[in-house]
């Protein structure tokens, strides 16, 4: 990348187009009266302007203020930093007169990597003080306006060493005629969206480089002598070269030819790596250390014509240090970039784009050591890279280097993208011997998971909260986070197979009808009335809600998960504790639902070697018997023992003729009561010997590889394949799940959805759970389910005595707002973990929206609800 040349805008230059970088810094400078604050209203955002006037106003109420300068400037400068660390245009309106003063300003550009321009404002002194003159609130001394010239007059020849581009606009004709056009870095070209076939380093080895585009589909071209000198992509994909074409292969210039024809027909994009550009000092006839195979590559372009070696030094002089692609999502640079560095040009940027980030240090083989910058990498854009040769490619959080030693005798590796498909092909020989072995990027394992792949609880606090694609950013209080901590540090499954939490789910509103709290009329309204067109009621099992993370065998759960113990998947609850103690039993469960998803046929129609599932689990006492005996029983045997007591003393009182004002028939409704109570929740409980008695209702085929189903098909295609399972299941551990499809504003079909859960819970089922049928528009806030729950489960929930008139009277008081907001965050969350799951993005990314949803169950909600 060459550098600019300062311009200065002469008597000819009216009406001259200043360019200004869209991301980086503009100085204005003038003497006061100059018309700065004029030129930065007519040019820019308000937003983009900082000025010290303005900073002076805000640190003593008086923008003439001059003993409140220093504090002025102080806020000037807090504020371009801002504004610069964010990458945003910023426009600083102050007089700048002195070299002095702007060096603060250009430190500022230099710190956060961005260009600086410098916009002058000449006029004579005769109008810079007839325009104070007419402002009544600004009193300056006679001596200001000649000293500010003369400052601005020694400070011009200065300007061309300080800021990449400066303009000086003479006289008030130039300066009002002046336009301003917006140019974009060098590196940004996130308008190109792909697809792209991004390929590691190539170090010469053309032949290598040929077999890989025919793998990848691309088409050569040749020259009348054989010689390849492009190559197109039927389906429109662009190539993306991550640098390091020369060096060390056998035909460095046949690499060079060809990716010069692509780049030149729009095929193929490059960005430099280290051995272009020392290759590119050496063709100069700087000194450079013939080292690492660049005297190969000076032999093989001495054997070339001269027009070709010069059409070869201008390619590589002019590549740059990295790409910025696909809105902002694909960031390709030669030896990878932090996320600090994306989109921002400096000296700094192009080393740790070229060279990574070294520590000064050399390693046993004299090569240098370099810090792993991607273990610590927590960018949204996917970074591409080469540099360090590595036996096979591996994803660190969101980065992947593709650099596999074809040179030394590995392979040469592409990445489709956004696919994110692997492709490769092995070297024809080893053309060059490595100074040391190839090995792992990351070779750091603790308790069987990377470093990189740990969630850091700075990943979670704050106000960054976890971005979700369904409802923008989600925050999380601290204190939530903290006792989720304690229950994912100390009672979680292992980690690796915490990819999902289900939501909580909201009640339908509180039904006005005599004896009931919940009615499917108010749960079917309440989509009606949102304009949902059809909706599916699914039966709501008497069990616990479960999660199961299924694979297809060992080497699936190794490669995708990390697992190397042979765990097939997990079964876990709402917060993420494993269902079984015996992990025998999970393993057993796993096996009887991976041969049901076998038998069924939907690893190969699924196209995936792990499944997600959205369960329930039967019975509800193989989870809570503990809660049962001590709270549920307790209640229960209690009143057994005290009520029929307290009939019999009524009884015996009512013989006597004593008026007991109604007493005797309360405690019969309590006894009653008490009794239905019992019922209620003994109909949840039966023996389980170890799987003998245990059923698993899936509801829902969240996730598998590159696919969440979870919004992409309607709930219909969810109960045809958990209906597929519970059939091909031999072992009957699989329950169906009920479902009805309602065609709301029907009053038939909404008629026999209340009829259907009228007979569910009156034969003892929980009740049902209403949601769309198909997938919500994203901008839709809809519930994605509301559960209606039948009245004799509800007498479990609230009491036994529930439904006596004055309870009901108090409980339809209930308010759900809290509830529903919990549950449409928690259900974004855990859509956001899916994808990035399916995605294939790095556990700790996964993590930080299945931490989240840990942390909402905090909130303070009636838990009855």
């Amino acid at each position: 990348m060459t550098t600019e040349e300062n311009v200065a805008a002469g008597p000819a230059a009216a009406g001259r187009q200043i360019k200004v970088p869209e991301m980086g810094l503009v100085v204005l400078v003038g003497v006061s009266g100059s018309g700065k604050s004029y030129f930065a209203r007519k040019h820019f955002k308000p937003t983009q302007v900082v000025s010290s006037d303005f900073c002076r106003g805000i640190v003593s109420d008086d923008e003439n203020d001059q003993s409140a300068t220093g504090d002025a400037f102080d806020l000037l400068h807090y504020i371009v930093a801002k504004r610069l660390r964010r990458g945003l245009l910023t426009v600083v309106d102050a007089t700048n007169v002195q070299s002095k003063a702007r060096q603060s300003l250009l430190q500022l550009a230099k710190e956060h990597d961005v260009l600086s321009i410098a916009i002058v404002l000449d006029v004579p002194e005769s109008v810079a003080a007839g325009r104070n003159a007419t402002r009544p609130e600004r009193d300056l001394p006679d001596h200001v306006i000649p000293r500010q010239r003369r400052e601005l007059r020694r400070g011009l020849r200065a300007l061309g060493r300080e800021f990449r581009r400066s303009y000086v606009l003479t006289g008030t004709d130039q300066i009002d005629a002046a336009t301003i056009v917006y140019e974009k870095a060098w590196n940004d070209k996130r308008e190109l969206t792909g697809p792209f076939d991004i390929i590691g380093d190539v170090h010469g080895c053309r032949a290598e480089l040929e077999d890989l585009l025919a793998v990848l589909g691309y088409e050569v071209e040749r020259d009348a002598s054989g010689r390849a000198v492009g190559a197109t992509h039927p389906g429109g994909r662009t190539a993306v070269f991550v640098g390091d074409l020369v060096d060390r292969g056998p035909d460095s210039p046949g690499v060079l030819r060809l990716a010069m024809g692509m780049a030149a027909a729009g095929d193929a994009l490059c960005v430099s790596g280290n051995h272009e550009a020392k290759l590119v000092r050496a063709l100069r006839g700087r000194k450079v250390r013939l080292a690492h195979g660049i005297v190969e590559s000076l032999e093989q372009l001495a054997a070339e014509p001269e027009e070709f070696r010069d059409g070869a030094l201008g390619f590589m002089d002019g590549l740059i240090s990295h790409y910025v692609l696909d809105g902002g999502r694909l960031v390709v640079a030669h030896a990878g970039l932090k996320e600090d560095y994306h989109g921002r040009s400096s000296g700094r940027v192009r080393s740790f784009a070229l060279y990574g980030d070294t520590t000064g240090e050399t390693d046993e083989y004299g090569l240098p050591v370099r810090y792993p910058w991607a273990r610590d990498y927590r960018g949204k854009a996917m970074v591409v890279y080469g540099h360090t040769p590595i036996p096979e490619p591996e994803w660190i959080n969101n980065t992947i280097c593709l650099d596999t030693g074809v040179v030394f005798g590995g392979k040469l590796t592409a990445l489709r993208y956004p696919e994110r498909e692997l492709a490769s092909v092995p070297a024809r020989q080893v053309w060059y011997e490595p100074a040391r072995p190839l090995e792992a990027p990351d070779a750091s394992v603790a308790g069987g998971h990377r470093e990189s792949d740990v969630l850091k609880i700075e990943d979670v606090l704050g106000n960054q909260g976890v971005e979700t694609r369904l409802m923008g950013r989600v925050s999380v209080r601290e204190e939530n986070a903290l006792a989720a901590l304690e229950v994912m540090s100390r009672f979680a499954v292992d980690p690796r197979w915490l990819v999902y939490l289900p939501p909580t789910m909201p009640p339908a509103e509180t039904s006005p009808l005599p004896g009931y709290l919940e009615h499917p009329a108010e749960a079917l309204a309440a989509y009606r009335n949102r304009g949902v067109v059809r909706v599916v009621c699914e039966e709501k099992h008497m069990g616990s809600r479960a999660v199961a993370v299924v694979c297809r065998d060992a080497s699936v759960a190794t490669a995708r998960f990390g697992v190397t113990d042979g765990t097939p998947g997990a079964v876990f609850t709402r917060t993420g504790r494993s269902f079984f103690r015996d992990p025998s039993q999970t393993t057993e469960v796993l096996d009887r639902v991976r041969s049901a998803i076998g038998a069924a046929g939907l690893w190969d129609e699924l196209d995936t070697g792990w499944l997600v599932l959205d369960c329930e689990l039967l019975p509800w006492s193989a989870k809570a018997m503990d809660l049962i005996r001590t709270q549920y029983a307790a209640t229960g045997a209690a009143a057994r023992a005290a009520l029929p007591v307290a009939a019999d003393v009524l009884a015996r009182a009512d013989e006597r003729g004593l008026d007991l004002g109604g007493l005797r028939e309360h405690i019969d409704r309590r006894a009653a009561n008490a009794a239905r109570f019992r019922d209620a929740y003994a109909r949840y409980c039966w023996p389980v010997d170890g799987l003998s008695g245990l059923r698993l209702a899936p509801f829902q085929i969240l996730a598998g590889e590159g696919h969440t189903w979870a919004v992409s098909r309607d709930h219909d295609w969810h109960m045809d394949v958990a209906d597929r399972l519970a059939m091909a299941d031999s072992s009957g551990l699989i329950q169906r799940t009920g479902s009805l499809t309602v065609d709301l504003g029907s009053p038939e079909s909404e008629a026999a959805a209340t009829e259907w859960w009228e007979k569910l819970t009156a034969g003892g089922g929980e009740g049902m759970v209403v949601k769309p049928l198909g997938p919500l528009p994203e901008d839709a806030k809809i519930q994605p389910g509301v559960k209606c729950r039948g009245r004799e489960y509800l007498r479990i929930i609230y009491g036994p005595d529930y439904t006596e008139p004055e309870n009901l009277d108090r409980l339809r008081g209930r308010s759900l707002g809290r509830k529903r907001s919990l549950a449409m965050r928690e259900h974004a969350l855990g859509l956001e973990a899916l994808d990035r799951l399916a995605g294939g993005e790095p556990l700790w990314r996964v993590h930080q929206a299945v931490f989240a949803v840990l942390a909402l169950e905090s909130e303070p909600v009636d838990p009855r609800l």
